[in-house]
């Protein structure tokens, strides 16, 4: 990947971390740590993937984006103000009540949101729907759904997964935050639903891993999507929880908490100085 690309997504990937942070941090409550660890992944789909205008939020040609795990929606929302759909400050309002960022994304009040969710493994399944409604009407938009590890252990899911390889859907990506943690503990521990990539490919899924942070194997696993036809894609990303912060990485504790002022203050310290 060239220089100046590279470093225009480390920059919006941390603004995106400092935007999560900020919004927690304002609320009191959130989820920082998946927060933390889905930015990169977020800021190559919205700045370097997807075709979407903050313009037009509701172009019926735009690729689509469903959050499934949507408890970490202040990553989302703070990469969809850094793309220009809606003023930065409105982060500080997250949890708020008349604000228009709640706890989990809500597509009837929020531009650039395609899909409210919040309820755990039912966000892949409308990703699938709105993936056979694009080749059912002839549309060439990509739909990119963002699940994770301990959210792969709901047997909708795996309903999910089975309709999307029998639909043949190819312009269907599901991207795995497979960071090894959820709020109890470790996946492997609460309800082990690993080997991830074996189990996908069982169900007929072009499968690619990578690791979350790396630029270029994120780019090369999304061009690589679009390039296999016939069968959708997934693409279990090797994260880290709380990635950037040294207090809250692959701390579990950190699945819902909000940082208090001194940690919140050294925090973005870390991010800012290690960019």
């Amino acid at each position: 990947m060239e220089t100046t690309k590279l470093e225009m997504l480390k920059e919006k990937a941390l603004n995106i971390r400092l935007g999560a942070l900020e919004g927690i941090h304002a609320a009191s409550s959130g989820h920082p740590g998946g927060s933390l660890a889905i930015a990169d992944i977020l800021a190559y789909l919205y700045f370097a993937e997807m075709n979407v205008d903050p313009a037009n939020p509701k172009d019926e040609n735009r690729d689509r984006l469903v959050l499934s795990k949507g408890h970490t929606a202040p990553a989302l929302y703070a990469a969809l103000a850094e793309k220009g759909f809606f003023d930065k400050d409105i982060l500080k309002t997250l949890r708020k009540f008349g604000s228009i960022l709640q706890g989990h994304p809500d597509m009837k009040h929020i531009p650039g949101i395609d899909m409210s969710t919040g309820s755990l493994g039912q966000g892949f399944s409308a990703a699938c729907g709105i993936a056979l409604a694009g080749k059912i009407d002839g549309k060439d938009y990509r739909v990119y759904s963002i699940l994770g590890d301990g959210e792969s252990e709901e047997g909708q899911i795996w309903e999910a997964a089975m309709f999307g390889a029998h639909y043949k859907l190819d312009n269907l990506v599901a991207i795995v935050d497979n960071n090894g943690l959820q709020i109890d503990g470790k996946v492997t521990e609460v309800m082990n639903p690993t080997p991830l990539d074996e189990k996908f490919a069982a169900f007929g899924w072009n499968v690619i891993n990578i690791d979350g942070h790396d630029f270029d194997q994120i780019a090369d696993a999304l061009a690589c999507a679009r390039a296999v036809k016939g069968k959708p894609t997934a693409i279990i990303a090797k994260c880290v929880k709380g990635k950037g912060v040294s207090y809250m990485e692959d701390q579990v504790g950190w699945h819902g908490s909000a940082p208090k002022d001194d940690q919140y203050e050294q925090a973005v310290a870390e991010l800012k100085a290690n960019a």
